[in-house]
């Protein structure tokens, strides 16, 4: 764990900083937050805070920038939510018009994430005057127009309505505050990059910035130095790495098998909450529904879906109801189900970056977790890449009874990417490890 502050780089132990599994653990009151707060963190059953929680809060109630990374179910929302409600408790009881500025913005690149965001600002806010509220396309515009109208502090938004928003004059930043990106590399790899430059040009140029990423790259960093006045890098994991409680395993098998494969795991195992993945949205609806057909209840959520439906298919599968949920990555960032043990991927991503954020939807806080990856002949390029990125080999095994039919030529002869080949260069040039290490 690094840590990078006025330039100059530290590791967490000199800075005298907790780690986990180090010698000291911290508890929320040691953080300086106020009594409303811990007294929320306390009902929702939290009373130590994760390594990102230790190290972020008290950055940001110093008035840091801050550039954080962190993998999903690490406490990262209310690493920023907290000390943001915090900072703005006091101006916000004083302030009950109607007329009161938003002094704090979110940006998330997805409904789902900002739902979740803005229901830990909710119930962490309980106790406190803070007004929160929340926009996101697939809903009500005229709706959100009055709810900003009738005053708030906080504003949790996905770019694209923010934009909408603000040119119907329906959102003013000129007093902002704070301004959070979260889960910044998702927001590029979705092609945000335009929009979030229309929103800094409405905003202050003195205000906190804090960038939370689960992975880095050149295209992070660089908007980074755009966004962040003298940052501190906060990192509680190793860089682009998947969550180290996850058990990562890869199936050899056909690909007209998969799904055969799928549903016999979940019988035999006997797991009633599993989290598939797939590429596509028609992939998603057609797996779905032959799931269905074995048997297994299961609902698909992607980016044709309303937002209504994808709530009540969410809903369904963190009750019970449902058994088995087939998303998009799209659509399944932001999920946030603490419970959930098992993630499959059907097809790996074509991003190797998407394979750290779908492991890390199990696994969560601290919790075990299983990840399982289908490995059809003509999906080994796409493998090969993860584990660059990984700098860790995935080792391949057989089910019996699902043993690949060798005799089948691979759809796509693929077995080094140029991307792979690149990225190894770049590794070697710096003196890592190439992939080729097994943990």
């Amino acid at each position: 764990m690094i840590v990078v502050y006025r330039g100059a780089c530290y590791t967490a132990r000199q800075r005298g900083m907790p780690q986990l599994h180090g010698v000291n653990v911290m508890s929320f009151s040691s953080l300086g937050l106020s009594q409303a707060l811990l007294d929320a963190v306390s009902e929702q059953g939290y009373a130590e805070a994760t390594p990102i929680q230790q190290q972020a809060i008290p950055a940001i109630l110093e008035g840091r920038d801050i550039m954080a990374g962190a993998q999903t179910g690490t406490g990262k929302t209310a690493a920023f939510a907290l000390p943001i409600l915090h900072q703005l408790s006091g101006d916000a009881q004083t302030n009950t018009t109607a007329s009161r500025p938003i002094r704090a913005l979110v940006l998330t690149p997805t409904r789902e994430l900002a739902q979740q965001v803005y229901n830990s600002f909710i119930q962490y806010g309980k106790n406190t005057p803070v007004r929160t509220s929340i926009v996101y396309g697939g809903a009500s515009i005229n709706v959100q127009v009055k709810a900003l109208r009738a005053g708030v502090d906080v504003v949790v938004a996905t770019p694209g309505r923010l934009i909408d928003l603000m040119a119907r004059g329906a959102v003013n930043l000129s007093q902002l505050q704070s301004l959070v990106f979260d889960e910044a590399d998702r927001m590029l790899d979705m092609g945000f990059i335009d929009e979030i430059k229309r929103i800094l040009r409405k905003v202050p140029v003195e205000r906190q910035t804090l960038l939370f990423s689960a992975t880095f790259d050149p295209a992070i960093f660089a908007l980074s130095k755009d966004l962040l006045r003298n940052p501190m890098l906060i990192e509680v994991d190793a860089r682009n790495t998947a969550a180290s409680k996850v058990e990562q395993v890869v199936y050899v098998v056909d690909a007209d098998r998969k799904r055969e494969l799928i549903s016999h795991l979940i019988g035999a195992k006997n797991w009633h909450q599993v989290l598939v993945f797939v590429r596509t949205r028609h992939g998603a609806d057609h797996l779905a529904k032959e799931m269905c057909k074995d048997g297994l209840k299961t609902v698909a959520i992607h980016g044709d879906k309303s937002q209504g439906a994808r709530d009540k298919a969410l809903a369904s599968f963190k009750d019970g109801g449902t058994r088995v949920l087939v998303a998009t990555d799209v659509a399944a960032r932001g999920l946030d189900i603490p419970q959930l043990h098992v993630v499959i991927n059907h097809e790996l991503p074509h991003i190797p970056e998407d394979y750290i954020h779908r492991v890390g939807r199990t696994g969560r806080a601290g919790k075990e977790g299983l990840a399982i990856s289908l490995l059809s002949e003509d999906e080994n390029w796409l493998l090969e890449e993860i584990e660059v990125i990984l700098d860790e080999r995935l080792p391949q095994q057989w089910l019996p009874g699902y043993e690949p039919d060798l005799t089948q030529a691979p759809s796509i002869s693929r077995k080094n990417s140029r991307t792979a080949q690149k990225r190894r260069a770049k590794q070697r040039s710096l003196g890592k490890r190439t992939g080729n290490s097994r943990r």
